[in-house]
């Protein structure tokens, strides 16, 4: 099964509820009038697209239509997935650089996936022959370190872990010592859960980040959102908080099978302009894959 294949499983929820709803906006009608494009603005905004991007993505098709007099059902679909394309943004991945120590600062609130990211993407490094150190300076939650633990078994990957309510920075900083002594290719810390209406944790965040920088100057760190896209636009809110504290490099959304809300991909790009490397599909491993805009804008509005 190809990429194209896995989005397409994947964002079905989706695709139906768009699919359905255009199909009433649209049945029998050889164009698109005004009222039927209002009614396909507010099915953009009910996938979670959310309403500036949506509003946006409509007015484009309003200009499409008045520049070229075709209010087609395809003519609108093209212009629909044309600025969504410009919204998402080139397809990027997830950097890893050789011959150097790569950190992955894993950050979102509770119940994402991270740590389930974290170990997902530790099994992916090592089947590519990765040298892998996993960081559990999630000291808040003992699940979440018995849970990073458990994938460190599975994947057999060196497990940096304090007890709980532990220093989230000293976890990190004994991390790094251990990644550079064992000439790691990849340290994935795997941070709380912090909410954005807690400004001690989001501290506590911004300490940790201090301290990679003065650790691990020479690494190659990347700040990785998760993202739960069955939160909708809280996921939004998220973004633009933890945006706020850490200088987000990049954005992975989990559980776009979940729900018919996977547009929450639109609103988030529109929102932040952060570019969206992972896409989370289901729950093996092989699920989590890289983000590919144009298979994602097909798999969300093609029929």
């Amino acid at each position: 099964m190809g990429l194209f294949d896995v989005f397409r499983k994947g964002l079905n929820k989706t695709r139906t509820f768009i699919s359905e709803g255009l199909t009433k906006i649209a049945a029998g009608a050889g164009k698109f009038n005004d009222d039927m494009l209002d009614d396909f603005e507010e099915l953009l905004v009910r996938a979670d697209c959310g309403v500036e991007a949506s509003v946006d993505i409509i007015d484009a098709v309003k200009s499409d239509i008045k520049k070229s007099g075709n209010a087609s059902k395809e003519a609108v679909i093209a212009t629909v997935e044309r600025r969504m394309l410009e919204i998402l943004g080139p397809s990027k991945e997830l950097e890893i650089e050789d011959g150097k120590l790569n950190i992955i600062l894993l950050v979102g609130v509770n119940g994402t996936g991270k740590t389930t990211t974290a170990g997902k993407l530790s099994s992916k490094y090592k089947a590519l022959g990765k040298k892998v150190v996993l960081a559990a300076a999630d000291t808040f939650r003992a699940a979440a370190i018995e849970q990073l633990k458990e994938w460190g078994e599975r994947t057999s990957t060196t497990v940096i872990a304090h007890d709980q309510g532990g220093d989230p920075a000293a976890v990190c900083f004994d991390a790094i010592k251990a990644a550079y002594a064992r000439k790691a290719d990849v340290l994935i810390i795997d941070t709380a859960g912090r909410l954005q209406n807690k400004k001690n944790l989001m501290d506590e965040l911004a300490k940790v980040t201090r301290l990679i920088a003065r650790e691990a100057p020479d690494a190659n760190c990347k700040s990785l959102l998760i993202i739960d896209a069955t939160t909708g636009q809280n996921g939004v809110i998220q973004a633009e908080t933890f945006g706020s504290t850490v200088a987000l490099d990049y954005i992975g959304i989990t559980k776009l099978d979940g729900s018919a809300k996977g547009g929450v991909a639109i609103a988030i790009s529109y929102a932040t302009k952060v570019p969206i490397v992972l896409a989370g599909l289901g729950e093996r491993t092989e699920d989590l894959i890289p983000f590919n805009p144009n298979d994602f804008v097909k798999s969300l509005v093609e029929e």
